[in-house]
């Protein structure tokens, strides 16, 4: 009742209210969107803010994963070394064993009181023959069924998969019963003891080292085989949630920018065409405090209803999108944070009462007398030239009458030119937003573009899984055989042959991941920041990243160890490669004399069917041991996926409240010319040149605002993918950052008459079903 005041002042507002319903729907609409869009980006930036940490926290994950040697130490003796002090919890020791190139640990169930494992779909292995596999593969072509086998020879014993669990802490690929995992141990995957560690001192790598040497300490010399620190997993979840955040900030801005250019033209255009209501007002005894209450009461009438059903709205539409999130981060809550729904609102409110202020003070500061006789008599001679320039156009009197309408208030065109051009800004920096996430998606893996894959054997084929049983460990394989049946294959365009290795790097402690190419890769090659791919023997490649790392730049030198080989190789390029924590090298095979293609990558010809082509293959070189997989078609990344929802559900919100504002000032326009339109109806204007004239009012502020709205849009998409590269740790390929073209530019210009068109068309129908005579009575 406050806001609404009492008495005479409430009666004020509530007419107000009433009778100006378009302002009134706008200012709802406006701010239901924007609070809408605030509480959605919100809640992301809530979500992608060190999900890492919320993850571990929720899980307990385990600070140190341990690998033990069981012949060398005793169940008994490990579990002793979870009363260690400084250990403040600890889980196993569980079985550990490797199936189709994946780390598998045997656990009775998903929950224990270190890496409290979440079981995001399907269920837990219960008996032999089942597997649940990392929440890393469910975008992969796995999925709850598949069957996974450990060879390619029909009795080798296959796993059916049965769920798929997140470990924040990465402790494993993949999770079956204890009792499989030592029926599938072998020579050559011999079983491991794995421990899990939680310690009251882990937050840095000193700390994470003195813990690794008290378990060193503790169990027989030779027993503890290896560690993993959680520290390398958080850093890389992290930097890829650090990349997300620049992007919703900017939208978050834009909304909040658009609210308020909004709000304040509709209360400002509700002043205006109201000076002689405040006269009145004032004449029959309001105060200049209750006239400035009245009409920033008339604002927050609407805002907070706007405002109420924005937080709705907005936790409504977030609920997917965070689902999408945790399934790409994990530990994730599927509910918008408390305080973004208290937050966002209150702002939100301060905001609205803040842009309706400065128009409600300059309504309380005019003299009684002269707001009733300008009220009575607008102002004349505004905007004389403007119509008397258009009317030399040879365009119909209706369109030039049109065109100089907006000269007449230039505060309101003012404003509904910052809407239409902060709609194209949004728009604008959507589409190269999109494009850019999409080329990312299909630059981060380019081994995807080969039509058919063989496996020769060997060691990790893939980052991930190609398909089931598609990794094999087939040393009897000889892959000059395997090349050569390629190579004679009708149907072959190209080929080249890979492996993936462990390396070391001089400047660098720790292996490295080196990707080692046999033939012309081409094809395969990664897209590049500067420099150019490999082309012969001698030359590397490397990520952002490393030269961060290393200190080096195109044209240095690295030295490079591959078991007893080491090769001086001359940096060429610098990739577009984020795997690995950017901490990998690509190089050519010939320098390394201990290596062999594990994987070949083919095209083949036009008009080759790929699966046909791989059936007939596969005839050729599974008798050598290899197998063949035809292209499956490569699996956008999850967080792509994600980025994109949210970037053309915000745009839609900043389009529309920008749509918003051009119908708000239209129809004041409309409303204060209802009198000549009803002359120009009488002088034999038909409905069709009346809605003409209201259209081509906004046309011309729709062009220059897409003028203005695109350059910006286009300069925000070139500062904030950088500022999102540099949050991933690396630097971004001209095929990312590149991607509008001229046409495309043209098009979104053009989004600037649409905007703007579409927002007058209401009030033009309007304008042109309303009666001569009644028009005419109207003032």
């Amino acid at each position: 009742m406050s806001l609404l005041g009492s008495g005479a002042l409430g009666r004020v507002v509530r007419s107000g209210v009433g009778r100006r319903r378009v302002q009134t729907t706008v200012i709802a609409v406006a701010c239901m969107m924007a609070v809408a869009a605030a509480v959605i980006a919100g809640s992301l930036i809530v979500a992608t803010n060190a999900p890492f940490d919320h993850a571990f926290a929720k899980q307990h994950g385990a600070h140190i994963t341990a690998q033990f040697d069981p012949a060398r130490v005793s169940t008994a003796a490990l579990k002793e070394t979870g009363r260690l002090d400084g250990v403040t919890a600890s889980a196993g020791p569980y079985p550990t064993t490797t199936f189709n190139e994946l780390t598998l640990v045997g656990r009775s169930g998903p929950h224990s009181d270190v890496d409290d494992l979440d079981l995001r779909a399907g269920r837990w292995a219960k008996k032999a023959g089942e597997i649940v596999l990392s929440a890393s593969f469910l975008n992969s072509p796995l999925k709850i069924g598949s069957v996974m086998k450990a060879s390619g020879d029909a009795d080798s014993p296959g796993l059916t998969v049965v769920g798929f669990a997140l470990s924040s802490a990465r402790t494993a690929d993949a999770w079956a019963t204890p009792g499989q995992v030592r029926a599938l141990a072998s020579k050559d995957s011999p079983v491991t003891s794995q421990m899990l560690y939680r310690f009251k001192s882990a937050s840095s790598k000193g700390q994470i080292a003195a813990d690794r040497k008290l378990l060193s300490a503790a169990v027989p010399s030779g027993s503890l085989l290896a560690t993993q620190s959680y520290l390398d997993t958080k850093h890389s979840a992290d930097r890829g949630a650090a990349a997300t955040i620049p992007f919703l900030v900017a939208f978050g801005v834009l909304g909040i920018v658009m609210s308020v250019i909004i709000v304040s033209s509709v209360i400002s255009g509700a002043v205006g065409t109201g000076l002689r209501r405040i006269g009145i007002l004032k004449a029959i005894g309001f105060t200049p405090r209750e006239v400035v209450r009245a009409y920033v009461a008339q604002a927050l009438i609407p805002a907070v209803a706007g405002i109420a059903l924005g937080v709705v709205l907005g936790n409504v539409l977030a609920v997917p999108l965070l689902a999408d999130t945790a399934q790409v981060y994990g530990g994730v809550s599927l509910s918008v944070t408390w305080w973004v729904d208290v937050v966002v609102p209150a702002v939100a409110l301060l905001i609205v009462t803040v842009a309706a202020l400065v128009p409600a003070l300059r309504a309380g500061r005019l003299r009684t007398v002269e707001a009733i006789a300008v009220g009575r008599a607008p102002r004349t001679g505004r905007g004389q030239w403007a119509h008397r320039t258009a009317g030399r156009l040879p365009l119909p009197r209706a369109v030039t009458y049109g065109l100089a309408s907006p000269f007449t208030h230039p505060v309101r065109t003012a404003a509904m030119l910052l809407a239409v051009a902060f709609g194209t800004v949004a728009a604008t920096f959507a589409v190269g937003l999109t494009s850019s996430l999409n080329a990312v998606g299909s630059a981060q893996d380019p081994q995807d573009r080969a039509d058919v894959t063989v496996v020769s054997g060997g060691a990790v084929q893939n980052r991930g899984p190609l398909s089931p049983g598609a990794a094999r460990r087939a040393p009897s394989v000889d892959p000059a055989k395997v090349g050569a049946a390629v190579k004679a294959q009708s149907g072959t365009a190209s080929y080249y042959g890979m492996t993936r290795t462990d390396v070391t790097v001089a400047g660098i402690s720790g292996s490295v991941e080196a990707t080692l190419y046999q033939g012309d890769s081409r094809s395969g090659s990664y897209e590049m920041i500067s420099g150019h791919w490999i082309t012969g023997a001698g030359q590397v490649v490397v990520p952002t990243r490393f030269l961060e790392r290393t200190g080096t730049r195109i044209g240095d030198t690295v030295r490079v160890t591959l078991g007893k080989d080491t090769e001086s190789l001359r940096i060429v390029g610098e990739a577009f490669d984020t795997d690995n924590d950017g901490l990998s090298v690509h190089a050519d095979m010939a320098g390394f004399a201990g290596a062999r293609p594990q994987v070949f990558q083919i095209q083949v010809k036009p008009g080759v069917s790929p699966a046909d082509y791989a059936a007939k293959l596969a005839a050729v070189v599974r008798p050598l041991g290899a197998d063949v997989l035809a292209d499956e078609g490569s699996q956008q990344d999850g967080m792509i996926l994600v980025l994109d929802s949210i970037a053309v559900l915000l745009t839609l919100m900043l389009v529309s409240v920008a749509g918003l504002g051009v119908l708000n000032s239209v129809v004041l326009d409309t409303r204060e010319r209802v009198h000549d339109l009803g002359v120009c109806k009488a002088l034999g204007m038909s409905p069709r040149q009346t809605v003409s004239l209201v259209l081509s009012s906004v046309a011309g502020i729709g062009v220059l605002g897409g003028l203005i709205g695109v350059p910006l849009g286009f300069a925000l998409h070139g500062y904030v993918l950088p500022v999102m590269g540099h949050a991933a740790g690396t630097g971004l390929p001209p095929s990312v950052l590149d991607v509008y073209d001229a046409p495309e530019l043209v098009l979104l210009g053009l989004a600037g008459i649409a905007i703007a068109l579409l927002g007058a068309l209401l009030p033009s129908g309007w304008a042109a079903r309303a009666r001569t005579a009644t028009a005419l009575r109207t003032e």
